[in-house]
């Protein structure tokens, strides 16, 4: 009963470990969602420029004269590896839930064994 109750004591903690883990991804990717939405937002400004107008880019307290193409580009190369970062995080999601239910399951198959009658049914339950 108490080699039990330890299984039990251990799963519910990888389980709350695997829920810790989880909230921070999400927090990573709402990040990311942040910064890409920034970021679209300078290349829709980008894109209404007229030919001529000036880009600074504020470095410090100081605002520097930036060449259109290079802000464009630099701004480009931001949205992709947001996009990749956010395609990384997504599938590191669908895992750490996976892993997740897979620990639940677990739980609730050793719960069931116990309430099903002490260790024989917890070990008919595991079978």
């Amino acid at each position: 009963m108490a080699e039990v109750q330890a299984q039990l004591q251990s799963l519910s903690e990888e389980y709350t470990k695997l829920q810790q883990e989880l909230q921070t991804v999400v927090q990573s990717r709402q990040k990311l969602e942040a910064q890409k939405q920034e970021n679209s937002g300078v290349k829709a400004e980008f894109d209404r420029l007229k030919d001529g107008e000036n880009i600074y880019k504020l470095v410090g307290p100081v605002l520097l004269k930036q060449d259109k193409v290079e802000a464009e580009s630099t701004v480009n190369g931001r949205l992709e590896f947001i996009g990749k970062e956010l395609e990384r995080t997504e599938a590191q999601i669908k895992e750490i839930q996976d892993k997740i239910e897979k620990k639940k399951g677990d739980i609730i198959q050793i719960q069931a064994g116990l309430q099903a009658g002490g260790p024989q049914g917890a070990a008919a339950a595991k079978a």
